[in-house]
């Protein structure tokens, strides 16, 4: 067993069969723990059972021998110590709610998933915290591409946690000699910042498709961040975690990685295609778009500026012509170079 990893083989359930959930089921088996992974699909488990591998999601990605598919979502958590949850946003209430009566009163709760509840505007710690007041809660976000995990590329997340022992154990459980934990107790800013960062990516799909130059891609990247700070900050977050790997490591990778199912939906949307269209060629769950509309409309609500967001929702939802709204993306105010400096700065 690798030596980062926790003394004590745990029993972890990973809920979703998709590409990051798999890649994090496979470390956690890799690392020694027993590890269930649950998923609706049949074909997709009977694949993993008979080629130990993911051939949807991770093809040609060779699955540890702990780590079993599973179809029963009571089979699958009723005896976890932990529980990953990486379904996507808009079915994540739903699981958790068939999950939480079948957990151990020890087992502690992980978000794997980048995305804001519809109608609500609630991130999935808070989801998690609500229905399972009485588990330890944590969130996982970063710089996360699955395949290049899954093949051993070195890559760093950040685990987000009240809890710091969660924290820890978590960091001890993931932690390879390719694949580093850190830990935040910035379990909001977090988890913000890897929900906000979709959107730009998108932006930085559709900019590269009409031809963006390095000045022009450096010069979006740093004012989505600037952007996306100054929105996740009115909510509650601390500014400094999105000088992090949640922040500005995650933000840099989705907006410059074709990897990046976010980057590609803008790309092919850059190239002509409709919103289905591109949602159907990058063939995932792009959690950018969900989030783009309640991002500019909880924006519009509390009165935050965000020109980058404003010009993405008028191309996708208000059929503004692309090349149009790109030219005023960034021709608003002049506004301050760094955010949180301080008055008269």
């Amino acid at each position: 067993m690798n030596n980062t990893s926790l003394e004590t083989p745990q029993a972890i359930a990973v809920l979703g069969g998709g590409s990051f959930g798999t890649a994090i089921a496979n470390i956690a088996a890799s690392n020694g723990h027993r590890v269930k992974l649950w998923m609706r699909s049949e074909k997709q488990a009977d694949d993993i059972l008979k080629n130990r591998e993911n051939s949807r999601y991770l093809p040609g990605y060779h699955l540890h021998d702990n780590l079993t598919p599973e179809l029963d979502l009571t089979e699958a958590v009723q005896d976890a110590d932990f529980v990953f949850v990486a379904v996507p946003s808009k079915a994540f209430r739903a699981v958790v709610e068939q999950a939480v009566p079948l957990l151990q009163p020890h087992a502690a709760l992980i978000s794997l998933t980048k995305g804001i509840e519809p109608v609500s505007f609630k991130l999935m710690s808070q989801i998690l915290h609500e229905q399972a007041p009485n588990h330890d809660i944590g969130v996982i976000s970063g710089p996360n591409l699955a395949k290049e995990i899954a093949d051993h590329h070195i890559s760093a997340t950040v685990v987000a946690s009240y809890s710091q022992p969660l924290r820890q154990k978590v960091q001890q459980m993931l932690s390879n000699q390719t694949f580093r934990v850190y830990g935040n107790p910035d379990i909001y800013g977090v988890e913000l910042a890897g929900a906000l960062k979709n959107i730009y990516a998108i932006v930085s799909g559709l900019a590269a498709a009409l031809g963006m130059a390095e000045n022009t891609r450096a010069a979006l990247i740093t004012r989505a961040l600037a952007e996306m700070s100054r929105f996740a900050v009115r909510l509650g977050a601390n500014p400094m975690t999105f000088l992090g790997l949640a922040g500005v490591g995650d933000l840099i990778v989705t907006c410059s990685s074709k990897l990046s199912r976010n980057y590609r939906v803008g790309y092919y949307i850059g190239e002509g295609d409709s919103l289905k269209q591109a949602i159907k060629r990058v063939g995932e769950t792009a959690e950018g778009i969900n989030t783009l509309r309640m991002v500019h409309d909880k924006a519009a609500e509390m009165q935050i500026y965000m020109p980058l967001v404003s010009g993405l929702y008028a191309i996708i939802f208000e059929d503004k012509p692309i090349r149009d709204v790109a030219g005023n993306l960034m021709s608003g105010d002049l506004a301050q170079d760094v955010e949180f400096m301080g008055a008269g700065i």
